[in-house]
């Protein structure tokens, strides 16, 4: 552990800008008050007052994540994270119709309201079901009653998104789907995008699976597009129906999940008013994501297969065949991994851009459990006030979450143009990142 964190700190440090910068990121991680962290942090500190004011530390071998060493810290930094030139101009989402409230869940299980609010933050989900419509207008204008998918959820809040923007279908070149679990196995994307509008052939469509930390993983991907010049426009999507996959007869599991859709369009901000990389300008002011298999066992949803023997020459052939089990989560575990690495991201992300705690409007995290913001928001040293959440009406929407709470701050002027968001996902995988960003 301590070869670990020691590392990863000592990279952070030297990849600060001035040794006040340094001493102020250990100060933070001291406020977490880790016995396992506390001497490296002193250790460093020292070590940083040692250097004095150098600002370029060459002498060092830093150990990265993957307990290598560092050959170049440029090359290291770069796939940590950075600034892009990019810009948010459009939120939007949706969510299905039907709602199952605690008092639901009460009736079918030994819980009861208090019980999962006080422990979850969560009073209600909404949730796709067998046969469940919704109207939507189609691209000729006409409006019809369609079945009611992750999909159609998808193109609503792609549609809002485009509408805020101020772009139409012909604009997008990119189409990102964040998804774990999609309506076809091989992609929701560019469906999505036929059915808003987009011409065949006109833009790149795919999905993306890094689960609850999908779309924050997605619109990092898609600004990398943005700022290489491959695409102009890129409308991103974070969706989920994890309550497909969830054990309805498993009480601790089957409290948390809803269903939903957001999406955001994403565009080169050198085409709006010249804000490309300056200092004030808006989008992705930095970013860090990262993932550890080695914890793949505390969450996740594995194949399920059948023996079934098919007719080959000689005494045939057995392969698999079945679906998925309903998902596995570690609660313990799970809350352990994010509290311990979404406040260190976060730092990192920050860190990346240029700016302090202090500089941040609003925490927006992805919305598994209220207790794990309340613990990020604190190791921070940030005020719940600053906290983004909507988590009680509608649960763990995997994906979608972050866009979900976006789009009703936005749109309910919480959240002003120029205002500094620093949001972080974490899931499955595991896999857990943090971007920062300003928006407008």
């Amino acid at each position: 552990y301590c070869y670990h964190r020691c590392g990863t700190v000592a990279d952070y440090c030297i990849s600060s800008t001035t040794p006040t910068r340094r001493q102020d990121y250990i100060n933070r991680r001291l406020l977490h008050k880790n016995p396992q962290e506390e001497p490296i942090m002193r250790f460093l500190l020292a070590v940083i007052a040692l250097l004095g004011s150098t600002n370029s530390v060459t002498a060092f071998a830093p150990i990265n994540h993957h307990h290598q060493p560092t050959q170049q810290i440029n090359t290291a930094l770069a796939a940590k994270g950075g600034k892009l030139s990019v810009r948010p101009i459009g939120i939007g989402s949706c969510a299905p119709s039907t709602v199952i409230t605690n008092a639901d869940m009460e009736a079918v299980h030994d819980t009861s309201d208090e019980w999962i609010r006080t422990r979850t933050g969560i009073e209600q989900r909404r949730v796709l079901v067998h046969e469940g419509t919704r109207k939507i207008i189609g691209t000729d204008g006409e409006e019809t009653e369609t079945p009611e998918t992750l999909r159609t959820l998808g193109i609503e809040a792609a549609k809002n998104a485009l509408e805020m923007a101020g772009k139409s279908p012909s604009d997008i070149d990119l189409v990102i789907c964040a998804t774990s679990s999609p309506d076809d196995l091989f992609g929701d994307a560019p469906s999505i995008a036929s059915a808003i509008g987009i011409e065949a052939g006109k833009c790149v469509a795919f999905d993306l699976t890094a689960a609850c930390s999908g779309f924050l993983f997605g619109i990092v991907t898609a600004s990398q597009f943005l700022t290489n010049g491959a695409s102009q426009n890129a409308l991103v999507l974070g969706a989920d129906a994890l309550t497909r996959w969830v054990d309805w007869d498993d009480r601790n599991s089957c409290i948390l999940f809803g269903d939903g859709a957001g999406a955001m369009v994403l565009t080169r901000s050198d085409e709006n008013e010249g804000l490309s990389g300056s200092e004030d300008g808006f989008g992705i002011l930095g970013y860090a994501m990262h993932s550890n298999g080695g914890g793949y066992k505390d969450l996740n949803c594995i194949y399920k297969g059948e023996p079934k023997k098919i007719s080959t020459p000689g005494e045939g052939t057995v392969v698999e065949d079945g679906s998925y089990d309903s998902m596995g989560m570690n609660g313990r575990k799970v809350y352990s991994f994010a509290t311990r690495e979404v406040p260190t991201v976060l730092e990192e992300a920050l860190e990346q851009a240029g700016i302090s705690v202090d500089e941040v409007d609003h925490l927006l995290l992805h919305q598994a459990n209220i207790r794990i913001m309340e613990t990020v928001a604190s190791r921070l040293g940030m005020p719940m006030e600053k906290v983004i959440t909507n988590l009680y009406k509608y649960g763990n929407t995997s994906a979608a979450s972050i866009p979900l709470a976006l789009d009703e701050a936005v749109r309910s002027g919480r959240v002003k143009k120029g205002d500094v968001i620093a949001c972080a996902g974490f899931g499955a995988g595991l896999s857990w990142g943090a971007a920062i960003l300003k928006w407008g």
